[in-house]
C-alpha cells in the first residue's frame, strides 16, 4: 500500500514528517558532524521560514498531539511497580538521657 499526502509519496516515517511540516526535519533538528557554517546557515533558513510562517509551531505542537493522542495505549503502556514491604524500625523502650 502506498501512501501519498498532497500528491507526493510518503515511504519512510521522515518522509510523513517533512510532509506534515513542509520541511525536512533536519533543518530543526541539525545533523551530526555539520559545521558552524552549516548551522549558522540552517538555523538562517529556519528563522527565514518562522518570519513567513508564524503559525508553524502551533501547527507542530497541534500535529505531536494528535500523533500522541493516537499512539497513547503504546506510548503509556505502563507497568505499576510493586512497593517493597516497608520495614517497621525496631522501638526503643526506654528513658530518655
Amino acid at each position: 500500500m502506498r501512501a501519498y499526502i498532497g500528491g507526493h509519496q510518503a515511504v519512510s516515517a521522515n518522509d510523513f514528517i517533512e510532509l506534515a511540516l513542509g520541511t525536512p526535519p533536519e533543518l530543526w533538528l541539525g545533523e551530526e558532524g555539520e559545521t558552524e557554517e552549516e548551522r549558522a546557515a540552517r538555523k538562517d533558513a529556519a528563522r527565514d521560514i518562522l518570519a513567513d510562517n508564524p503559525e508553524l509551531p502551533d501547527d507542530v505542537a497541534r500535529i505531536a498531539a494528535e500523533v500522541i493522542e493516537a499512539h497513547a495505549p503504546e506510548l503509556f503502556n505502563v507497568i505499576p511497580l510493586t512497593r517493597p514491604a516497608a520495614r517497621r524500625r525496631p522501638s526503643r523502650k526506654g528513658a530518655a538521657a
